[in-house]
């Protein structure tokens, strides 16, 4: 992938074997524009903690994220990790921000977009809130993340005549379909945007404010959903933070 120096640094910040590009905000819309630009189809993915300590268990999943056009580092762990190795990422790329940003891109360039993930009724509540939300923007198709067949949805997805495909179904799910099935669907940029379908339509509710900023939303989801969070967050967490320290004492840090 050849970027433009003046927008991709010329080294990447390697956690655990995941080579994320550093960007800022806007320099990541630029860059994402440039994927949709070019010939071949494109993959962006955010990684955040969960996904790096799902990585570092599944090789398969490892391969999947290393092949993507383009990683963003999506939370204050990942930050975290980046100072332990002795690097900093200029800003927080995480999907509920950037994706966002993406659609109000789609909206000005004409990018005909198509939604996949969640229950039905849950992504086309949020296809009927992005398109009232970015005048302009054409949402070409929905469908939901409870796929049987994968060839059946790449083709309604082909037909639909979609070029920016959101593909919300989280980790690993949605990294790996995209992985196997973009340049079946047609689409020039598959992006996986996790929870983004839930969140716009209040099925999740995001933290505060406030948690946001000083990097402390995971307590809140995990108030919310204990049953479902605790292992990701009180055992995952430490865990992380203790591999990055591993890799710091290997001298792993910045590659290019």
């Amino acid at each position: 992938l050849a970027y433009s120096p003046l927008v991709v640094p010329a080294s990447r910040i390697e956690i655990l074997g995941i080579p994320f590009t550093p960007l800022t905000a806007d320099d990541a819309l630029v860059a994402i524009e440039r994927l949709y630009e070019r010939a071949e189809p494109a993959t962006v993915f955010h990684a955040n903690v969960h996904t790096v300590n799902l990585a570092a268990s599944d090789p398969g999943y490892m391969e999947v994220l290393r092949s993507g056009d383009l990683v963003l580092n999506d939370g204050k762990g990942v930050m975290l990790g980046a100072r332990l190795l002795g690097s900093r990422f200029p800003h927080d790329l995480n999907g509920n921000f950037v994706t966002p940003l993406v659609l109000e891109r789609a909206a000005e360039r004409g990018w005909p977009t198509f939604l996949l993930g969640a229950r039905p009724d849950v992504v086309e509540r949020a296809a009927d809130l992005v398109a009232g939300r970015y005048p302009g923007l054409e949402i070409v198709g929905t469908h939901h993340g409870y796929i049987k067949d994968d060839a059946d949805v790449s083709r309604a997805i082909r037909d639909s005549g979609a070029g920016l495909l959101l593909c919300g179904m989280g980790n690993p799910n949605q990294e790996s379909w995209l992985a196997r099935n973009l340049r079946a669907t047609g689409a020039r940029l598959g992006i996986g945007v996790g929870a983004f379908f839930d969140f716009q339509t209040g099925e999740i509710r995001r933290a505060p404010a406030w948690m946001n900023r000083v990097g402390i939303e995971w307590i809140h989801r995990l108030f919310k959903e204990p049953a479902r969070m605790w292992r990701r967050y009180i055992v995952g967490n430490p865990f992380f933070v203790a591999r990055v320290l591993r890799q710091r004492v290997r001298g792993g840090r910045v590659t290019s």
